[in-house]
């Protein structure tokens, strides 16, 4: 994969990092969504994940070599709303279909990472069915958070905590010895049967963090290099994200100054929150951390129907590839799919009857292969050495390899002068050599990543 084989002192030590990951291109697939099942559980068994399988091709062209998918496992309607922890759900087929998937992906060179959503379960869960039946004198009644006093929205004579309001999603009581017994077996049965290589941890924001601990502890104990990545909307990312705990946290950011910045032709913005989580100072805030970048995913309106541009939309795939983080693709985005978040979550979850391959998808293939060649892309630094409203280059560097990121989000040519501190270089996009001799030209909506001298 690398260039330089034998210069090691930019890579983390692989028995304690899962290096694949920030080596890698993820691809997520909203498995339910993406196999035509209905909303709700309608307990016919149909095997309908095997179609992963078809699309195999299609996600190696686009250079993902990791897939992450949304919730698997048997629930009451969309997946987060969990009913049993070792059963994928009838809609998608059985577990020895997920199984077969994961064995072919694998034998592609993909990893397969899973949600992991041990917030809360769904109200067909069978342990909070025993409450509800038996309430007071149910072995289960501690695994939540219940007042057998109140009443609850669907009018079960007894109140529990939903999550964030949401009484369809029961909240796991997770200081309950039972409960984090049962969701760490679950985990270890995950690996035994599907091998997989990761999870992202659902709403990780609200989980209990001596959970988190444990969960991390168990983890490594399983399998080297296992990821884990944390859903984080708000906040300081390293409350999770550190030795103890998770690896990895979606840079929720990031992902607003991305399209903010296009949309607003200001690219001060993107370029103020890279500097302030892994700019060259001593305090910043994620420097060395490998957070997960995208331009959209299944809880948010798709990057096409968001950029008021549409010619910006190979620019912004450019920025979240050439900042520092791990670049995750969202099935149909990478064709430039489109989906309002105003019209519900279905709207941002659908199914295509194939994929569809165009511009934007070999151009992301050829930023996939970039990326992934390139050690600065994966584990450099971040300068910023040019910046006006409407272009930006950035260096990412270690100490074996400088790229420099240059984007120019105007409709007419820019002609960037900046010290590069080099005379020529090379563009891992197309290959083509670049000398930076009197001047940068970028052409109208361009963007490279040149790796100098």
């Amino acid at each position: 994969m690398w260039e330089n084989e034998n210069e090691e002192h930019d890579r983390p030590a692989p028995d304690r990092e899962p290096t694949w990951a920030y080596e890698s291109v993820f691809y997520q697939i909203y498995p339910l969504g993406f196999c035509g099942a209905p909303f709700g559980n309608d307990g016919v068994l149909i095997s309908r994940i095997r179609k992963v399988e078809e699309w195999i091709p299609h996600i190696k062209k686009l250079g993902c070599n990791a897939i992450y998918f949304s919730p698997v496992f048997e629930s009451d309607t969309h997946g987060y709303n969990t009913r049993d922890y070792r059963k994928i759900d009838v809609r998608l087929g059985t577990n020895e279909d997920f199984q077969r998937v994961c064995g072919r992906l694998h034998e592609e060179g993909m990893r397969v990472v899973l949600d992991g959503v041990f917030n809360h379960v769904g109200r067909g869960f069978w342990a909070f069915g025993d409450v509800l039946k038996n309430r007071e004198s149910s072995p289960y009644r501690d695994w939540f958070h219940i007042d057998f006093h109140g009443n609850s929205n669907y009018n079960d004579g007894l109140w529990y905590e939903g999550w964030e309001g949401n009484y369809d999603l029961v909240k796991l009581n997770l200081r309950n010895e039972e409960v984090v017994r049962h969701l760490l077996d679950a985990v270890t049965f995950w690996v035994r049967e599907f091998d997989i290589d990761g999870l992202r941890l659902d709403v990780a924001y609200c989980l209990d963090h001596d959970f988190v601990r444990r969960l991390r502890r168990h983890c490594d104990s399983l399998k080297p290099g296992f990821f884990l990545l944390g859903e984080m909307l708000h906040g300081d990312y390293k409350t999770l994200v550190n030795d103890e705990m998770l690896h990895s946290a979606t840079n929720y950011e990031c992902y607003k100054g991305l399209y903010s910045s296009f949309n607003s032709m200001n690219l001060f913005e993107i370029v103020h929150s890279l500097l302030r989580q892994f700019g060259p100072e001593d305090w910043t805030l994620y420097k060395g951390k490998h957070l997960l970048s995208f331009v959209d995913n299944h809880d948010v309106t798709r990057v096409a129907s968001i950029l008021q541009n549409e010619r910006h939309l190979p620019l912004i795939y450019a920025l979240c590839f050439g900042m520092p983080g791990i670049p995750c693709v969202y099935y149909g985005s990478e064709w430039g799919a489109k989906g309002e978040k105003s019209q519900g979550d279905p709207a941002l979850r659908p199914c295509f009857a194939a994929p569809v391959e165009n511009e934007l998808t070999e151009w992301i293939g050829k930023l996939s292969e970039a990326k992934k060649r390139s050690r600065a892309l994966n584990y450099g630094g971040f300068r910023s050495l040019l910046l006006t409203n409407r272009q930006c280059i950035f260096e990412r560097r270690t100490e074996s390899e400088r790229v420099l990121v240059a984007v120019n989000a105007d409709e007419v040519p820019y002609t960037a002068h900046f010290d590069a501190g080099c005379g020529r270089a090379v563009d891992l996009i197309t290959g083509e050599m670049h000398d930076f001799g009197g001047g940068s030209e970028l052409p109208p909506y361009s963007a490279y990543f040149w790796r100098t001298e």
